[in-house]
């Protein structure tokens, strides 16, 4: 099971008759452990990476820095279910060090991003401070590199 969920990580496209075999199992087990896997929400979700850039896509994407006061008997789950709910939040983690949650956001505009934080995010209770972070540029995502340079890496001999 932990091949075929390694397997599909790297590649969602992998059929059940390829994953067979690179595994040496039957294509109809690997079928019915996949269908398993996704019925008891093991497997969540497949998604395409793409390079929005080389699309043509303008977008803005911001890491922002989250600090709050945790609620008595739930701790932090209440208020990061609140901030997971908006549309423009990607990911949220619970964090240990300098702040309590890391919210990755995606926005046509810094601006858009900018009020985001300031009318959605900053405003709910128990919330302290946010200090946002602007993605420049996406070098690796999710494993993948998005310019691979492919350079000689091989020493210069000279006579």
């Amino acid at each position: 099971m932990i091949e075929i969920l390694g397997l599909l990580q790297c590649n969602s496209r992998l059929t059940a008759k390829e994953i067979a075999i690179m595994t040496g199992r039957q294509e109809e087990e690997v079928k019915m452990i996949i269908e398993r896997l996704e019925a008891d929400k093991t497997i969540i979700k497949y998604f395409t990476l793409i390079n929005w850039e080389k699309a043509g896509v303008e977008r803005v994407n911001a890491l922002i820095e989250v600090k709050m006061t945790p609620q008595r008997d739930v701790g932090f789950d209440s208020v990061a279910e609140r901030i997971y709910r908006f549309p423009e939040v990607k990911n949220v983690y619970l964090m240990s060090g300098a702040y309590d949650l890391a919210v990755f956001i995606e926005g046509k505009t810094m601006k858009e991003v900018a009020l985001f934080v300031a009318t959605k995010l900053a405003t709910i209770e128990n919330v302290l401070s946010t200090a946002t972070h602007f993605v420049l540029k996406t070098y690796k995502q999710d494993g993948f590199i998005f310019e691979d340079r492919e350079t000689d890496q091989r020493l210069v001999i000279q006579p």
